[in-house]
C-alpha cells in the first residue's frame, strides 16, 4: 500500500496509524545526550506530533460525516422507494375502481334491460288478465243459457204427458206444471190460513196439499214463486203436503209415503216450538228452500190436482 507523507509523518493508510519521522529518530540517539539536552530535543519535535494527531481526528470526523451522509441517502433512498410504492397501489386501487365502475355501469344496464322485460311482461300480463274476464263473463252467460235451457226442457216436459193422454185442462185461477194443475195462494183476497185450514180449501177443490217429491217439481215451484214474489213484501213461505206429526223427525206425504229427498234449508228443520209442518220458500237456491214450521201458523199454500179431461 502507499505510504503519504503528512506534515513530516508516514502514513501506511490507516486512520489510527501515523508514523513519524521524529519518533523513529528517537531510537537514534541514545544516552550520550545529557537530560539537558535530551529536553531540548523533545521541545524541538513537539510540534511536528500535534500535526500527526490533528491530522488523525480530521480524518476521523471526515470518516463520521461520510457515513451520515451515507446513512441519509439511504433514509432518503428508502422514502422514495416507499413513495414509489404507493403510487403503484394508488394506481392499482384506480383500476380496481374504474373495473367496479365498469361492474356497476353494467349491472345498471342489465337492471333497466330487466325492467324493460318485466314492463313487457306484466303488459301481458294484463292483456291476459283482460281475457280471462271475458272468457269468465261469457262462461257466466253460458251457464244463465243452460240454466234457462233447463227450465225451458221441464216446462216441456210437463206437457208431454198431456199430450200422449189428449186434451187436458186445468180449471181457472190453476196452472198446469209437471203434468199437474196447482193452485198458488197469490191473490191477497186468498189471505193466509194453518195447514189444515189450507189442506180443507185444496180437498174443497178437488186436490189436495202439494207433493213436491222430485227436483224437477221442487225446481218449476220455487222459480214460479220467486217469478210471482213481491219484492215490496217479506219472504213468504207456502204449505205443503209434508208433516211428522205421527213421529218426530219422520217426514212423510199425505200420501203416506216416507220423504226421501228433502230440500230444507240450512240449520232446518229444527223443530223449534213444536214446528211438524213443511212448508217452501223463494229462494235462489231450491235445494235450500224449505222450512219446518208450526202447524197452527197462518201461511199461504200451494195445491194440486190431476188436470181434467175437455
Amino acid at each position: 500500500m502507499e505510504r503519504r507523507e503528512i506534515s513530516g509523518c508516514n502514513s501506511d493508510g490507516g486512520l489510527n496509524t501515523l508514523i513519524c519521522q521524529e519518533d523513529l529518530q528517537d531510537e537514534e540517539y541514545p544516552y550520550p545526550y545529557s537530560n539537558q539536552d535530551r529536553q531540548q530535543v523533545s521541545t524541538s519535535r513537539m510540534t511536528p506530533w500535534r500535526h500527526c494527531r490533528l491530522a488523525a481526528v480530521s480524518l476521523a470526523l471526515l470518516a463520521a460525516v461520510l457515513l451520515i451522509v451515507d446513512i441519509s441517502l439511504g433514509v432518503h433512498y428508502n422514502q422514495l422507494k416507499d413513495t414509489h410504492l404507493t403510487l403503484d397501489d394508488t394506481e392499482r386501487i384506480g383500476n380496481e375502481l374504474t373495473k367496479l365502475q365498469d361492474t356497476y355501469k353494467a349491472a345498471i344496464k342489465n337492471m333497466t334491460g330487466y325492467k324493460k322485460q318485466l314492463d313487457s311482461e306484466l303488459s301481458r300480463q294484463t292483456q291476459t288478465n283482460w281475457e280471462l274476464e271475458h272468457q269468465t263473463k261469457r262462461s257466466t252467460d253460458y251457464q244463465g243459457q243452460f240454466v234457462k235451457m233447463n227450465k225451458d226442457i221441464a216446462a216441456l216436459r210437463s206437457h208431454l204427458p198431456m199430450i200422449n193422454d189428449g186434451c187436458r185442462h186445468c180449471p181457472p185461477g190453476w196452472i198446469l206444471m209437471n203434468s199437474l194443475c196447482y193452485y198458488f195462494s197469490f191473490s191477497d183476497n186468498a189471505g193466509i190460513k194453518s195447514w189444515q185450514k189450507a189442506r180443507n180449501f185444496c180437498q174443497m177443490y178437488g186436490g189436495d196439499l202439494a207433493v213436491i217429491d222430485t227436483k224437477d217439481k221442487e225446481n218449476s215451484t220455487v222459480n214460479l214463486l220467486i217469478h210471482k214474489k213481491d219484492p215490496s213484501k217479506s219472504l213468504a213461505g207456502f204449505w205443503i203436503g209434508l208433516r211428522d206429526v205421527h213421529e218426530e223427525g219422520t217426514w212423510k206425504w199425505l200420501d203416506g209415503t216416507t220423504l226421501v229427498e228433502g230440500y230444507w234449508n240450512d240449520g232446518e228443520p229444527n223443530d223449534v216450538n213444536n214446528e211438524d209442518c213443511a212448508a217452501v220458500y223463494p229462494r235462489e237456491n231450491f235445494f235450500k228452500a224449505w222450512n219446518d214450521v208450526g202447524c197452527a201458523n197462518a201461511m199461504k199454500w200451494i195445491c194440486e190436482k190431476a188436470p181434467t179431461m175437455s
